[in-house]
């Protein structure tokens, strides 16, 4: 008896992980780990894409594109990653994480410095800041956050990042960064384009030249653990879609 309740447990764990992705009403859920700068947006794309596949439905995680990737090689059960940096990604291609045939890029961005609306400063590049009156700058913490990476090559370049080293406050996501500038607890910010449609509470001081940084690239893939591989690959498709890219784009990406 002992005997038969053990394999009748083990059947019915055995037959409970199949089904993880399988609603009640048989309808597959997708688990999507993306960048925080893609909070509002990608919100705008779930609704559309589910309502194009009512068979699937999308739960959404969002996170600094670093940890997100360790939480992915660690076994956390995603099924589609959207990073903000594709070294992220790359990562999990080499530790096998990712369905690399799957990896595709789906949208680009940009940089801005940003003060919050009562700030006024007269600098039109990074070189003019040492110069100003500038006592702190929020950025993402470089060594996961892709958009302070990103800020961190553009200060390096244009010459600054030993004058502003000290003067840094490292955040743990765009989100974060956006909410030290809102609320007045630094004087500047640099984030992507694209989070100058999130805020009402933000000005742009004036944009970064994108040859100071690499190119900023999100990609996209299935996870090599997904047990919905096929409707991951439906969403990843959805987001190259005139559709998809044409709400990125009323959301301050480009194609």
């Amino acid at each position: 008896m002992r005997y038969f309740t053990f394999v009748l447990l083990i059947t019915s764990i055995t037959l409970f992980a199949g089904c993880s992705n399988e609603g009640q009403s048989g309808n597959t859920k997708l688990l999507v780990a993306a960048a925080s700068s893609l909070s509002e947006t990608l919100s705008e794309l779930k609704n559309a894409f589910e309502s194009e596949h009512q068979d699937i439905t999308l739960t959404l995680n969002y996170g600094a594109s670093g940890k997100l990737s360790q939480q992915i090689q660690s076994g956390a059960p995603v099924d589609v990653f959207l990073s903000a940096d594709p070294k992220w990604m790359d990562r999990l291609v080499q530790k096998e994480a990712i369905a690399a045939d799957t990896r595709t890029d789906f949208a680009q961005n940009g940089l801005v410095l940003v003060s919050s609306r009562n700030k006024s400063i007269s600098a039109s590049q990074l070189s003019d800041l040492p110069d100003m009156k500038v006592e702190q700058i929020a950025i993402g913490n470089p060594d996961s956050v892709p958009a302070g990476s990103y800020a961190k090559q553009a200060m390096t370049e244009s010459g600054i990042w030993d004058d502003f080293e000290d003067k840094l406050i490292y955040t743990s996501n765009a989100q974060q960064t956006l909410t030290y500038v809102e609320s007045g607890n630094t004087d500047f910010g640099i984030v992507y384009v694209s989070d100058l449609t999130r805020s009402d509470l933000i000005k742009k001081v004036f944009t970064i030249d994108e040859s100071l940084h690499k190119p900023i690239h999100y990609p996209a893939a299935v996870t090599a653990s997904s047990t919905a591989k096929e409707e991951a690959q439906e969403f990843i498709q959805f987001l190259q879609t005139d559709k998809a890219q044409s709400i990125l784009r009323d959301n301050g990406f480009a194609s």
